[in-house]
């Protein structure tokens, strides 16, 4: 069987598809959080400044997260329409979508890098900086944002490596730089005494190792399709689809955003330092459980749409039915694991009393429901892999902006719930978004695939 073959999804066990996938997919999410999961563990047992070590860092989060929404922007708009021309057979026009995407992600990494850096000062402010804690977000961010092109190649175009099947190879894109960052972690944040500074510096240093990699693989032999410098030229119309199927990434990336934004202020008015160093810690958590969510959902996004672009709608509703059932159990267990051993989770990235007896919790509150977290998710996957753009937009800021936002805001002053009221805000904002998700997408998409399936039966 050629390696074409192999990574045809429209053949085989569509389980096994999303399976094949999945695991180092999953695995790469993992690796792809230690870059910044890393760098709170250490800079949180830094001596006698940790704590605002860490909490300058949850200050930077939201100027992380716009960095990376840029990423998704165009790999999450590129690689399902990359995916769905491999599936009509028109491999140059996938080449061309993936060319002028890099392109774009080289433009974007420049501009990211020059606004960053004028205005960084004013935006550390507004994210909820203090007195005490805004020289240690000033040097992070600085060094962060001069690696601003490489973060956005790495995560960028590693999604047309998982879109040509090759999921262990993208693992291994962000296993380069993952491993290079805990190697250089220790050595510049406490050998040479750089502090918060190391700790950038040796993430900025292996997203560069991760994106010579990358790069290396999609022009080299082992590539399906390779990416050209012919392939680069832009052409308007194809960039405007890969900006309108990527908003929907962007948009979710930069409402993470906004809400880290707004929380990290209104914990700063409720609760002062400690509490946006409990909201560091939390959003920290996140990220490691949420792994497998990501993982197992990305992983279905190509066999959706290779099968939708190869017309098998019976393939396409069977790998919603798989992953829905797939996110669904694991989100359980998640919530059932982060509600037994809170303490455990917390003790990972620091020790101090005072941040373990608010974070405790601040996370069986944040956390509740956790499982509706797992429609949300599918739900976007599904407009996400079709290129239902206006859909997957409409999500994207309706859980965030519409409801969480608001509720941060509004809880506080309800009843003297003060900080209570905004670690609120989420579980309340993934029941009634999550909901609103997955029935739509079951009204809109997965009935009336069915209904497609039927008719060419």
């Amino acid at each position: 069987m050629s390696r074409k073959d192999q990574r045809d999804f429209s053949q085989g066990s569509v389980f096994a598809n999303i399976v094949r996938l999945a695991v180092p997919m999953t695995m790469a999410q993992l690796i792809n959080v230690l870059y910044n999961i890393v760098d709170r563990m250490y800079i949180g047992r830094i001596p006698r400044y940790g704590t605002l070590s860490l909490t300058g860092l949850g200050v930077c989060f939201p100027l992380i997260t716009i960095v990376i929404a840029f990423a998704n922007l165009i790999g999450m708009g590129g690689a399902p329409l990359f995916s769905i021309e491999r599936g009509r057979g028109n491999e140059k026009e996938a080449e061309m979508i993936m060319g002028n995407s890099f392109s774009l992600l080289l433009v974007l990494g420049g501009l990211l890098t020059i606004l960053g850096l004028v205005f960084k000062e004013p935006l550390l402010w507004l994210l909820g900086a203090s007195q005490q804690t805004m020289p240690y977000a000033q040097s992070y961010i600085t060094i962060y944002l001069l690696g601003s092109v490489f973060v956005l190649i790495s995560l960028g175009l590693n999604s047309f490596i998982n879109a040509q099947g090759f999921g262990a190879t993208g693992m291994v894109t962000v296993a380069i730089g993952a491993v290079l960052n805990v190697i250089l972690d220790p050595i510049f944040i406490y050998y040479l005494h750089m502090g918060v500074k190391g700790a950038a510096l040796a993430t900025v240093i292996s997203q560069f190792a991760a994106a010579v990699w990358t790069l290396r693989f999609l022009t080299g032999p082992k590539s399906l399709i390779r990416l050209k410098p012919a392939a680069m030229v832009w052409d308007l119309r194809r960039l405007a689809r890969i900006v309108s199927l990527g908003m929907a990434g962007f948009i979710m990336s930069i409402t993470n955003s906004l809400v880290q934004m707004v929380n990290n202020a209104a914990l700063q008015q409720w609760g002062g330092d400690i509490y946006v160093a409990v909201i560091t810690v939390i959003n920290s958590i996140r990220e490691v459980v949420q792994m497998p969510i990501t993982g197992i959902s990305s992983s279905s996004q190509p066999v959706m749409s290779f099968n939708y672009g190869a017309g098998r709608y019976d393939r396409v509703r069977s790998t919603i039915r798989i992953m829905a059932a797939m996110l669904c159990v694991y989100t359980l267990i998640i919530w059932a694991l982060l509600s037994l051993f809170p303490e455990f989770f917390i003790r990972v990235f620091n020790s101090d009393q005072e941040l373990i007896r608010a974070g405790v919790p601040s996370m069986h509150i944040y956390f509740f429901g956790y499982v509706f977290m797992a429609l949300q998710f599918t739900g976007q996957a599904v407009f996400q892999a079709l290129g239902m753009a206006r859909n997957a937009i409409f999500f994207s800021i309706f859980r965030k902006v519409v409801i969480v936002i608001p509720l941060i805001l509004i809880l506080p002053s309800l009843a003297g719930l003060g900080v209570n009221g905004v670690f609120m805000a989420e579980p309340i904002s993934n029941l009634i978004g999550g909901s609103a998700c997955i029935i739509t997408m079951i009204f809109k998409v997965y009935r009336p695939l069915g209904k497609r399936e039927a008719d060419i039966v």
